[in-house]
């Protein structure tokens, strides 16, 4: 087994909460995680139709066959049980009783906030990261076999080419959860919307844009940009609110949680498919930018990560906020190093005063500058301090 980072957070959630939620895509591995951390409690999928029709009908009754907890998974499909588990949890002072699971968001949210605040630990399980797999020694030498494989466990663990999975993968995610999240009655028109954010990953979202090609109205975009949100399908990088006496762009940048779903939505199939693709860099910057998130988001730890743009077309790909120090990074699918790569953190640099900057390229220089900067191979991120 894949040993997971967030594996450390879940067993102290467990320790300080009554209840444990963990919530994040489908197939992340949410369920061999908390199966593992807790072998000694009866494992309910609330998948299984009779298990939830109990659930539904008696739930006072359905909690009280697990007198000493339960692991509860997919438990979004339940939401009417939250408020009789409130009760139960009230009527307890044993920590880590149950242990909750969804791959929706938006749904275990809602109700926790309106039940269960105060009581329940939450935490997000995203695919591997390259610190899981480097461990596992599964990690592909290749950045190109990266971004194709992408990181979700089935293709590691159960050996699924990618090719086969994410078809799988987008059809099952779309007649499933989007359908239970909101009735979308026009599933081929949410599919193409769907691809059409895809030659659009990392890059700024322009809601009025996709509208128009999607043929729907803004609201409606805004509504299932909420939808991708919710279920850990794409995350949008906010931009930072620092504008230096220039005028900043306010729009968040659009990246998909995982690459290989990027290069099947966009027809990528193969390796020499994707070296030549006019988007390669997008999909190298989106991959390099979850990482990022990855590291935050194992340690439980809120993002801390933002882009920023001004109106002249200056950019940086992403700035680490730690609070007293803003420290700016840019993403490079190049090997090799030139003047153009620094043009960015130059302008940041004079305009911001601040000396400190990284640059993540696929080549092996690393290089500790007098001026401040840090250069080095994308993959030493595992070392980074966010």
């Amino acid at each position: 087994m894949i040993q997971r980072i967030a594996k450390t957070r879940l067993v102290e959630l467990a320790g300080r909460f009554k209840a444990v939620a963990i919530t994040g895509a489908r197939q992340t591995g949410k369920t061999t995680l908390v199966k593992q951390v807790f072998k000694n409690k009866p494992y309910v999928s609330l998948e299984n139709p009779d298990t939830r029709n109990f659930a539904l009908d008696d739930p006072r009754g359905f909690l009280a066959s697990y007198p000493k907890g339960a692991v509860l998974d997919e438990v979004q499909r339940t939401p009417e049980l939250f408020s009789y588990l409130q009760e139960v949890l009230d009527n307890s002072k044993e920590k880590g009783l149950f242990i909750l699971t969804g791959s929706n968001n938006f749904l275990l949210q809602q109700k926790i906030s309106q039940t269960l605040a105060g009581r329940i630990g939450i935490m997000h399980l995203l695919p591997f990261s390259m610190a899981e797999l480097k461990k596992a020694r599964l990690l592909p030498e290749s950045d190109d076999v990266l971004m194709l494989n992408g990181f979700y466990p089935p293709v590691y663990d159960q050996q699924i080419p990618p090719q086969d999975w994410c078809p799988n993968y987008i059809h099952t995610y779309i007649e499933k959860d989007v359908r239970q999240i909101k009735n979308i009655t026009d599933l081929i028109t949410f599919e193409r919307f769907v691809k059409l954010l895809a030659g659009r990953s990392a890059q700024e979202l322009n809601y009025s844009s996709i509208a128009v090609e999607t043929g729907v109205d803004v609201k409606t975009i805004q509504s299932w940009i909420g939808i991708l949100e919710s279920s850990f399908i794409i995350h949008l990088l906010k931009p930072h609110h620092k504008n230096f006496n220039k005028t900043i762009v306010k729009r968040p940048k659009l990246y998909f949680y995982d690459s290989a779903l990027v290069c099947y939505l966009l027809g990528i199939r193969n390796i020499t498919q994707l070296q030549t693709h006019p988007l390669r860099g997008h999909i190298f910057e989106g991959m390099v930018v979850t990482e990022l998130i990855k590291k935050r988001t194992n340690l439980g730890l809120d993002s801390n990560l933002y882009y920023w743009r001004d109106k002249t077309g200056h950019e940086i790909d992403v700035i680490i906020d730690q609070g007293d120090i803003l420290i700016p990074l840019e993403i490079k699918s190049g090997m090799t190093l030139n003047n153009d790569f620094f043009k960015n953190i130059n302008y940041w640099q004079e305009h911001s005063g601040s000396s400190k900057s990284i640059l993540l390229y696929t080549g092996h220089q690393t290089q500790h500058r007098s001026d401040g900067k840090k250069i080095m191979n994308w993959r030493e991120l595992i070392n980074l301090d966010l």
